[in-house]
């Protein structure tokens, strides 16, 4: 049996205040953000991003938080995409003070309530909503419930890298920790298996995605405990 969704919280439209602007990366932005009387989320869930133009055009987005839902702000790592219509406002016009539209918690599919064996495998900032699980873990005082797998391309392109010392990294161009630079593997995937796992959560891009997906089914993680989110370009 694996974890339910039924119950995950669901929020409306609501403003947020920005209240911390950092950019942990060239390439991202961490935006922490107050929402009065927000609704609780459950790591795993998105916001919806709409920003609105003067003449009216709207643009939406959806981001995987990345806090606790112990957490008084909401966080969110936005990756910025040159050709996107609402990362590069948020990486690099956004400051703090301001005030933004968005529609949450959303989702009750890819959702961990902390309660039950789990391994999280991802790809890029895949990893966000499998770092909103981490520390909701460790809130809980229940690490022992969750392995994760994290792949990027470089060390320095881990988000949250520092929260995720102890869990197994996987890095495609360069050799750490005596592993040699290369995708995700079989072999990387073997040792967070669990006689008592109930989900695997897998989330980056549509091929890591994949591979990663068939691996877990071929190591013999049963189909329906796994759980797949995917997104656009980015990944491994």
């Amino acid at each position: 049996m694996t974890e339910t969704a039924s119950g995950a919280p669901s929020g409306g439209w609501c403003t947020g205040v920005v209240r911390e602007v950092r950019h942990p990366h060239p390439d991202a932005v961490l935006l922490r953000i107050e929402v009065a009387g927000r609704t609780d989320h459950l790591p795993g869930q998105h916001y919806v991003f709409r920003l609105r133009a003067e003449d009216g055009y709207t643009a939406s987005r959806s981001y995987s938080v990345a806090s606790s839902p112990a957490d008084p702000l909401l966080e969110f790592w936005v990756e910025r995409l040159d050709d996107g219509e609402v990362s590069p406002h948020l990486a690099d016009v956004v400051r703090v003070g301001d005030e933004l539209e968005l529609r949450g918690p959303v989702g009750g599919w890819f959702v961990w309530a902390g309660t039950t064996p789990a391994i999280g495998v991802a790809g890029g900032t895949g990893v966000v909503p499998l770092v909103a699980m981490l520390r909701h873990a460790r809130d809980l005082g229940r690490e022992d419930l969750l392995d994760l797998v994290v792949s990027a391309r470089t060390t320095d392109d881990v988000p949250y890298r520092e929260e995720l010392a102890g869990h197994r990294l996987v890095v495609t161009r360069q050799d750490v920790d005596g592993r040699r630079a290369g995708r995700v593997n079989a072999d990387d995937l073997r040792p967070v298996l669990r006689e008592d796992l109930r989900t695997a959560y897998v989330c980056g891009s549509t091929g890591f995605a994949e591979t990663a997906s068939r691996l877990l089914v071929d190591l013999g993680v049963p189909a329906d405990v796994v759980r797949v989110e995917r997104f656009g370009p980015t990944g491994t």
